[in-house]
């Protein structure tokens, strides 16, 4: 089993690895770019998939940190695989709770998923655009308890997250 864990994040790694090389592709305005990058997601989310049917979350305590923040970002990638990036959310959730992941990152992939579903988000986390130089969150639920929420599990309040951003 140690041999198969250790794989197992060697694996996760070097998919992150290859996510972020090729992450400039995902609003390229060549459709070849962008197709690359959609398979490259939709390989992984699957992989994902097979990967929590065995393992349950890849927590750190299982694979180590690096290997389990590369499973939170494979699943914040699985755009189009609601079902994928669902039950990431449910056995993340469960792994918060046993103290196991990260509050933060579950936060990011909870906005994630309700932006996917067409509903608002909680923690202002996805941008919807910029406007005057400054990027703006998709609609929140609750936005005047956005900042509280973000506190909450460890994110800078909107306008210092906005501010590193900013071109002025």
């Amino acid at each position: 089993m140690a041999h198969d864990v250790a794989a197992l994040a060697e694996e996760l790694t070097a998919m992150a690895e290859a996510d972020h090389r090729s992450s400039a592709h995902a609003n390229s305005d060549d459709p070849a770019e962008q197709l690359a990058w959609r398979r490259l997601t939709a390989r992984h989310g699957d992989r994902l998939s097979e990967i929590m049917d065995e393992y349950g979350w890849p927590t750190a305590d299982l694979v180590g940190e690096e290997a389990a923040r590369a499973a939170w970002l494979i699943a914040q990638h699985a755009d189009r695989q609601l079902d994928v990036q669902r039950r990431a959310l449910h056995l993340m959730r469960q792994a918060v709770s046993a103290g196991s992941a990260s509050p933060r990152d579950l936060a990011f992939l909870r906005d994630r998923t309700l932006v996917n579903e067409g509903r608002k988000q909680l923690y202002g986390t996805q941008i919807v655009g910029v406007k005057d130089g400054a990027p703006v969150p998709w609609p929140c639920e609750e936005p005047e308890r956005m900042d509280e929420l973000r506190a909450e599990v460890g994110i800078e309040p909107f306008d210092e997250y906005v501010a590193k951003f900013s071109t002025s």
